[in-house]
């Protein structure tokens, strides 16, 4: 199959041996986009390896909410491995040079790791969405194995977008300067546009509303939760209340960092979005090369915010990081103090669950983890209750163990019988 030739576009474009032309560009802006691009490989590479690593080897962070940030790394990796050495080799040959076969390939894993990532970054929004507004579901509906099944899928749509071109629905071809390639959006014909706008639609529009949805309705549950602890709480002095705001308020202050990496994501994305659109409309003779080119290089680059956010605001992240990567502990600000309670903590955690197991022989299969309650004798003097959608529930009248605490996917119970005699 023969690469549909592409149009020049205010720069010439001149043919050389083999069947991939080149842009009549000055050397200089090869080399200051293949030398921008390596430093994204490089850095994503590093970057989204120690977030990968970090998240495996720290049981406090293998949790089902997190396998999404580690399957997001792990496409942002892969896109950068795959995409940045070859761009940057092609860059210093100022041409294509691997081919017809090579161009379709790197276009295709571009084309699946970025959809991935979207994909992804929408599923971290729904998650943060249940687990915020609709707490008690959420941990009775996600788990690991359940979370792994989700990722399957994100995978296979994925993988359903990204193969269309091998069979002759648009194409994989280069595009910008020439030296990377990508879906064929310039191309003015029915099935080319087709692609093009279900792909937006299905890829990026319909996953982008589904983030704006979730985060609204997170910012109105944070906001009720606020007006019923100002309003209940503290006027009734409930520290019950009070506890179960503030673990909401940690749920947000993950939902803010969820939120920083999906926007800088969309701003990425945005200008190679608005060139395929642009090229869509039939306006395609407007775009230069490095009009293609410089957007497709900001894309790119995406992959390297993940890392770079967690690190600085995620401290948990960085503690992992600073515990098993020590030489980057000073450059994280983390103390060698924190870095030693942070490895031992899951073996003190461990014990207590252990020493609490025997009281829940009762409870069904999928609560039988718990988590240790520090101050389990001033929570027996009060009553227990919990926000649900921004309401107070007595759970004392509703059965004879209760949940009164959700900490992720672990369970606080306490028997109402041991009221009798206060």
């Amino acid at each position: 199959m023969d690469l549909p030739p592409r149009a020049p576009t205010k720069m010439t474009v001149k043919d050389v041996r083999g069947a991939f032309p080149t842009v009549d560009v000055p050397d200089h802006a090869h080399y200051t986009i293949g030398t921008v691009i390596l430093i994204v490989g490089i850095t994503g590479t590093l970057g989204n390896f120690l977030v990968i690593y970090a998240f495996c080897r720290s049981r406090t962070l293998q949790k089902p909410a997190n396998i999404f940030i580690i399957n997001l790394a792990v496409s942002d990796f892969l896109m950068s491995i795959t995409q940045s050495p070859v761009f940057f080799t092609n860059s210093l040959h100022k041409r294509w040079i691997f081919g017809e076969k090579g161009c379709e390939l790197y276009a295709f894993c571009g084309a699946l790791f970025g959809i991935t990532s979207m994909i992804t970054l929408m599923v971290i929004a729904l998650d943060r969405y249940f687990v915020i507004t609709k707490p008690l579901a959420s941990v009775r509906v996600m788990s690991k194995k359940k979370a792994l099944i989700i990722l399957v899928g994100v995978w296979l749509y994925s993988l359903a977008w990204s193969l269309p071109p091998f069979f002759g629905w648009s194409a994989y071809v280069p595009e910008g300067l020439l030296t990377s390639c990508s879906w064929d959006y310039m191309t003015f014909t029915p099935s080319v546009r087709a692609y093009t706008m279900l792909l937006f639609c299905f890829v990026f529009f319909i996953p982008l509303i589904a983030i704006i949805y979730s985060y609204v309705f997170i910012f109105e549950a944070i906001k009720k939760a606020n007006k019923s602890v100002q309003t209940f709480g503290c006027k009734h002095g409930n520290r019950e209340l009070q506890k179960q705001y503030h673990r909401m308020k940690n749920e947000w202050k993950l939902a803010k960092i969820a939120l920083i990496v999906i926007l800088l994501y969309v701003i990425s994305w945005s200008p190679y979005s608005v060139v395929a659109l642009v090229a869509f409309a039939g306006y395609s003779h407007v775009l230069t090369p490095f009009m293609n080119s410089v957007p497709a290089v900001i894309a790119k680059a995406s992959a390297i915010h993940n890392p770079i956010i967690y690190a600085i605001t995620h401290p948990k992240y960085r503690t992992a990081i600073a515990t098993y990567v020590p030489c980057l502990g000073f450059l994280l600000r983390v103390s060698p103090k924190e870095s030693r309670s942070f490895s031992s903590y899951p073996s003190s955690r461990r014990t207590t669950i252990t020493s609490q197991s025997s009281e829940t022989s009762g409870l069904q299969k999928g609560k039988r983890r718990l988590s240790s309650i520090s101050d389990s004798e001033s929570v027996r003097k009060t009553l227990p209750i919990h926000i649900f959608n921004c309401r107070v529930i007595d759970f004392h009248r509703e059965s004879s163990k209760v949940i009164i605490a959700l900490d992720e996917m672990h369970y606080d119970v306490y028997d109402k019988n041991c009221e009798k005699g206060r």
